[in-house]
């Protein structure tokens, strides 16, 4: 597998909104397996590959089938900048605020990336009293340091400059654990999954869109724009889900098992998927020896749901990937799992 190309995704910086230099990566990698390519006005990278070796009757319409993978990650926005230096911060996407102490960060200037670290404000453990030991910070109480003199950054820094996780991929065995999987993933099997239809020259009477979306994280504001423009008939949400397989959390309540194989999405707080799909999609999976699992999520959201919701609607499904401890610097998956993924779409997409 292209492991390369999933760390260089994940070390890429791109909160909600500010996407683009995600979106660059892929625009060079991409060269060659589409046969349009454009940014719409949110900037979604909208990717279009023609039907191959087989298509419909004259002047019938192709089936366009839509990917929908997200480049934003989780992070923060600039909102202050004090008298000291100390930079305050608001969230973009969803934080547990338990996983904010003492975290290395990179912020994303004009001027370039700064180093820096977060930590709450207040009094440290040695003079903490224990009712300040106890206390689980607010997001408004973070404090981001860059350790520059606050001259400087005053003068580098602004009200929408960004901060992201500066943990580094890496490989652990048969697994993976970084920043940003959610949902670099998606991006990942978005150019994998074609790339190997590329590769075995797989004849497809459909339109292959892909859509690497914006604003995921803040309500698939990227995914519903992409959707309308594209008036897809089948969309599906490529994402990562929870994988629970841990001590201290029941069985029923794991979603996912790590290394069981690829997530057939079947509903979540967002969209129920369209069951007829997945019962095809799994068939194909049986039959072309590829592991996967069914996956419910009790709450959370995913850009299937806009795909079925956008303009005349469309069938929808969901593909995703088990990944433990989400939303914090430690995402991590199974190298397994993902290949499924990959085998699954580069299989099921051509015979829509």
């Amino acid at each position: 597998m292209n492991i390369d190309l999933l760390k260089r995704l994940c070390e890429t910086p791109g909160v909600p909104g500010r996407e683009e230099r995600v979106r660059d990566l892929i625009s060079k990698e991409i060269k060659g397996l589409f046969d349009e390519v454009k940014t719409d006005a949110m900037g979604n990278l909208i990717c279009k590959r023609s039907a191959r070796g087989k298509g419909k009757a004259k002047g019938e319409r192709a089936t366009r089938v839509l990917l929908l993978c997200h480049m934003d990650q989780i992070g923060f926005y600039v909102r202050d900048v004090d008298a000291k230096g100390f930079i305050r911060v608001v969230a973009a996407g969803g934080f547990d605020t338990r996983n904010l102490f003492s975290r290395r960060m990179t912020l994303v200037t004009d001027s370039g990336d700064i180093p820096c670290v977060m930590n709450p404000g207040g009094r440290p453990v040695h003079i903490a009293s224990e009712a300040d030991k106890n206390k689980i910070p607010e997001v408004k109480e973070l404090l981001v340091d860059t350790g520059l003199p606050a001259d400087q950054v005053k003068k580098r820094v602004k009200i929408g400059d960004y901060c992201v996780y500066s943990d580094p991929f890496i490989e652990l065995g048969e697994k993976a654990a970084s920043p940003a999987m959610d949902n670099r993933i998606a991006c990942w099997l978005g150019i994998e999954a074609v790339r190997e239809i590329e590769r075995k020259k797989t004849a497809h009477a459909c339109e292959i869109y892909v859509a690497f979306t914006t604003q995921e994280e803040v309500g698939l504001r990227g995914a519903k724009t992409s959707s309308h423009i594209v008036d897809c008939d089948i969309g599906i949400g490529i994402d990562v889900t929870l994988s629970c397989d841990v001590p201290g959390v029941p069985e029923d309540e794991r979603v996912t098992e790590q290394g069981k194989g690829v997530g057939l999405h079947v509903m979540d707080s967002s969209f129920i998927a369209d069951y007829k799909l997945i019962d095809d999609m799994e068939k194909t999976a049986k039959k072309a020896r590829i592991p996967h699992q069914r996956t419910i999520l009790a709450r959370g959201g995913q850009d299937g749901a806009a795909a079925q919701q956008t303009g005349r609607g469309a069938r929808a499904v969901g593909v995703v990937v088990g990944t433990r401890y989400i939303h914090t610097t430690c995402e991590m998956i199974h190298k397994k799992d993902l290949i499924a993924a990959r085998d699954l779409l580069a299989t099921w997409v051509p015979g829509l």
